[in-house]
């Protein structure tokens, strides 16, 4: 395939091991010998820990250990660290910052916080030693009262003392004078009140960790499931208070993870603690109750929207006030999702005026992270289903609404509201496309023909993505004539194996079953950001291409020698290297084949000088049967453009994968709470409705590409796009239908008893409109 490999839709070089069952996840690589870890959890939401009594645990033959938070405050060990600085926005005051940033301890000192928060650890010598033993830990608590509810929090029961409001931070950005200017000039103002649901993200492989400590080299090194194996080994050197070398960070496979695994978890603290502490290796692997429990989750956020007019459809001004749960604690990256990717909210709209206030507030919660689109699905949902719910209340047709608000090619490059360039992209041509695709002209007769209630709904996004840091990439060429390619970042399921050896073959000129791909050992691997963002193609990816160049430069004082030839005469081509107006040639394998026990190295470093703006619009068609409120999906239209596609199959996946998210927030995901106790009500697979394959229809995809004038490769990145379309496209066609009886509006989930209480509560009777 070698220079004819980029576009290709190569099969993942991945699936083998993976399919056979020699795939090596984190409890794969547990053992005899092991010592085995088990977490005793926190059955109240909030509580303070009265008495430990572990005498019984600790007498029980097989258990080495029964740890609490007072041994954890002995060993000096510190707190999980929480969150970078409130990122800065055009507009954000330039003094915005945390009102209260706690502490969070991997074992619970004093008080617990959330139903699932860690109490005590105990270790053995089997899994079920330790399970036994966790059940004679004799445990008192005397109960508080908790908040659960995200809207509830603000002058609900104080998590923290210090934040007796339950205040994390106030942040905000945008022009607001020139927003409250529109406003009070506004011929019309349209308000929605909206929310964001909770969700458990439900990765596949449930988290675990393995821990060693030497003592002779007083190093650690733990095996643990994580997207950014440098961030987790800087993370624990400040948790322990010892330099960032003296951790080892191993990964695997890792079965999932959509940004969840990326942060510093109490058990990856714990385990290496416990290695020191025993002198054993100790493992710790979840079950999916601990997975319910325990992750971080996700989303859930309330809000108001305003969007200002000039009586005639054109948009004036946007005004966004959201209240966002960080949880009990705040995560590593806690603050990312409720702030920093608030720039979506734009659109491809050509807004004047854009203004964004967020409150981050403390609730008795598992702590919430960055999850697929961290913070961007978000802002497309509120905005996509606000200009429907805004055409609606005009009575403007929705398309007609989008039309006369649209950004055109011809006033690109454009500033937004919220401080993006937007570079590249033909929104028109893609709406018109993906409504030609999905049939839209079709839909009235389709409609007619059926029993049902039936919707088509639409959502357009663009999003910026890969333009915050930067990657650096190694190549080593051996004498056989392998490349082995290191990189910073991490597979966790997205065929990074496949798609870096599939864009060196195109840079080198090498079949890619030539290619080794080298991720997720922080010891070998000198650095790197990690996998996130949507940006391990576009950046890591620019920097092989750099490392490409490296490696050629490099090889032509070789390729001379065995071409008998001057170095200024040996050009490289097509994967050959030649002499200058000759047909005398050599491949990689010739010039390989004299390096002997010594290989050729080559580097790469790339730093973006800004974001690319992948960019999308996906159709949705449902319906709904009005006497129960039970909904299918019918048919999913996407067109995107993710500038030049390297490999159309990886696409194809990153982008179900991302919609069938998308569609389980609109589908049934929600994580519950009871409101008087705290107890999580949807704890189970059994409870918490994760969507199935027969939930969905085929996914049609279609990319429609401009360029990237940003990027060397001409790509934009797609890891967060399918998941940004999904919810609002599958809302808004639910909303189309429901719309027809006067149904004003409906939150996610849209479970079948949520639906058929807006049909019960309709004005116009579902019977009369059939």
């Amino acid at each position: 395939m070698g220079t004819n490999a980029f576009g290709q839709s190569l099969r993942r070089k991945e699936d083998f091991a993976l399919l056979v069952g020699q795939g090596r996840f984190t409890a794969d690589l547990v053992c005899s010998g092991m010592a085995v870890a088990v977490m005793i959890r926190s059955p109240h939401a909030h509580a303070v820990i009265a008495t430990i009594d572990r005498a019984a645990a600790c007498a029980l033959p097989g258990v080495l250990a029964v740890l609490t938070g007072a041994d954890y405050a002995a060993a000096g060990l510190g707190s999980i660290p929480s969150g970078s600085d409130l990122i800065r926005l055009p507009g954000t005051p330039p003094d915005q910052d945390f009102a209260f940033r706690p502490q969070h301890p991997a074992l619970s000192q004093g008080k617990v916080r959330f139903v699932g928060d860690t109490v005590a650890m105990v270790v053995a010598e089997t899994e079920a030693i330790a399970r036994d033993a966790a059940e004679l830990v004799m445990i008192e608590y005397d109960t508080l009262p908790a908040v659960v509810a995200t809207d509830a929090a603000l002058g609900g029961p104080a998590v923290w003392p210090e934040a007796p409001d339950n205040l994390c931070f106030t942040w905000s950005a945008g022009d607001t004078e020139a927003v409250d200017a529109a406003f009070a000039q506004a011929a019309q103002i349209i308000r929605m009140d909206s929310r964001n649901p909770r969700v458990q993200v439900g990765s596949l492989e449930n988290r675990g960790a393995i821990g060693e400590f030497n003592p002779g080299t007083g190093r650690y090194t733990l095996t643990s499931g994580t997207q950014m194996p440098h961030g987790i080994k800087d993370a624990l050197g400040q948790a322990f208070g010892e330099p960032a070398d003296r951790f080892r960070v191993i990964v695997t496979d890792v079965g999932g993870s959509f940004g969840i695994k990326n942060a510093l978890y109490p058990e990856q603290i714990l385990v290496l603690w416990a290695a020191k502490h025993l002198g054993r290796v100790v493992s710790w692997v979840g079950d999916r109750t601990d997975s319910f429990l325990s992750d971080y989750q996700a989303r859930d956020n309330v809000y108001t929207a305003e969007l200002a007019g000039d009586g005639g459809g054109i948009f004036l001004a946007l005004r966004v006030t959201s209240t966002a749960a960080i949880g009990a604690y705040l995560a590593p990256k806690g603050q990312l999702s409720p702030t920093s990717n608030w720039p979506a909210v734009a659109g491809v709209y050509r807004f004047p005026a854009i203004a964004v206030t967020v409150r981050g507030v403390f609730t008795n919660t598992a702590p919430t992270e960055v999850y697929r689109g961290a913070g961007r699905p978000e802002a497309v949902f509120l905005l996509e289903t606000l200009v429907d719910h805004a055409a609606r209340v005009l009575g403007i047709d929705r398309l007609a609404l989008r039309r006369r608000n649209m950004l055109t090619p011809a006033e690109l490059p454009f500033r937004t509201g919220l401080g993006l360039n937007y570079d590249s992209g033909d929104f028109p041509t893609m709406i018109d496309t993906a409504l030609v695709r999905a049939d839209y002209a079709g839909f009235a007769a389709r409609r007619a023909a059926s029993k049902m209630l039936r919707g088509i709904g639409w959502a357009h996004y663009c999003e910026r993505v890969a333009g915050s840091w930067d990657e650096h990439a190694w190549l080593e060429l051996r004498a056989d004539g392998r490349v082995t390619a290191l990189l910073g970042t991490q597979s966790n399921g997205q065929g990074h194996a496949t798609a870096y050896a599939q864009l060196l073959a195109s840079q080198l000129g090498l079949d890619p079953d030539d290619i080794d791909i080298v991720q997720g050992d922080t010891d070998r691997i000198p650095s790197g950001h990690g996998t996130g963002g949507s940006a391990s193609i576009p950046i890591a990816g620019a920097a092989l291409a750099e490392a490409s160049r490296d490696l050629v430069k490099k090889a032509l004082p070789l390729a001379a020698d065995a071409l008998e030839a001057a170095e200024i005469d040996i050009e490289f081509v097509d994967g050959s290297f030649r002499v200058a107006g000759t047909d005398r040639a050599i491949g990689w394998k010739q010039v390989a084949s004299g390096l002997g026990n010594k290989m050729l190295e080559g580097q790469g470093w790339w730093k973006p000088t800004g974001p690319t703006f992948p960019n999308g619009c996906h159709v949705a068609e449902v319906e709904i049967d009005p006497e129960t409120g039970a909904w299918d999906l019918r048919r999913y239209t996407m067109l995107h453009d993710f500038g030049q596609v390297l490999n159309p199959a990886l696409l194809e996946g990153q982008l179900q994968g991302g919609v069938v998210q998308g569609f389980g927030q609109a589908f049934g995901e929600a994580i519950r709470h009871d409101p008087a106790t705290g107890q999580m009500l949807t704890g189970s697979l059994m409870d918490y409705a994760l969507p199935r394959a027969d939930d969905l229809p085929a996914l049609t995809l279609e990319t429609l590409p401009t360029a990237a004038p940003n990027h060397p490769l001409g790509i934009k990145g797609c890891g967060g796009a399918g998941a940004a379309g999904g919810a609002p496209a599958v809302m808004n066609a639910l909303m189309d239908a429901l719309a027809t009886l006067g149904v004003v509006h409906l939150n996610m989930p849209a479970t079948p008893e949520a639906v058929w209480r807006a049909i019960q509560g309709a004005p116009i009777s579902a019977k009369s409109t059939r």
